[in-house]
């Protein structure tokens, strides 16, 4: 089922979208200062191609100890993200989530866009697991 919901999310958008998280990756890898946020981009890019099946969480949350992208420095990082180029694409995003939820075929895909929106406000720290990592690391759920 997993496979189905990835090749839809492919040709529904996600290739696109996915194109859209390579192209920031690239545009940060131009500069040496913007590397950190290069690989947060690059990473939530795969994510973004194939997302079903995965999950990000926190790197300190999975790890269960701290490192540069989830310290201080992670956080002022995230900050500059989210002002530079987070906030848009979130938006982007969520518009594409938007009519997606109409239809109840595209719900699936207007949640892994709604999920996408969110990682996209704060992105460095965080890791992209499959999905039973990120259960045993997280008892709870």
């Amino acid at each position: 089922m997993i496979l189905i919901l990835n090749l839809l999310w492919l040709v529904c958008g996600g290739f696109l979208a996915a194109l859209v998280w390579f192209a920031a990756a690239v545009l940060f890898a131009l500069s040496i200062v913007g590397l950190p946020w290069r690989r947060a981009a690059g990473n939530i890019a795969l994510f973004t191609l194939w997302p079903f099946g995965q999950t990000a969480i926190a790197r300190d949350e999975l790890t269960g100890r701290g490192d540069l992208g989830t310290s201080l420095f992670g956080s002022l990082g995230n900050i500059v993200w989210l002002l530079l180029v987070g906030w848009w694409l979130a938006l982007g995003h969520l518009a594409v989530a938007v009519p997606l939820a109409v239809s109840i075929i595209g719900i699936p895909f207007a949640w892994q866009h709604v999920k996408l929106a969110g990682l996209a406000l704060w992105p460095i720290g965080m890791a992209v697991v499959p999905n039973g990592v990120a259960s045993s690391a997280r008892p709870g759920e």
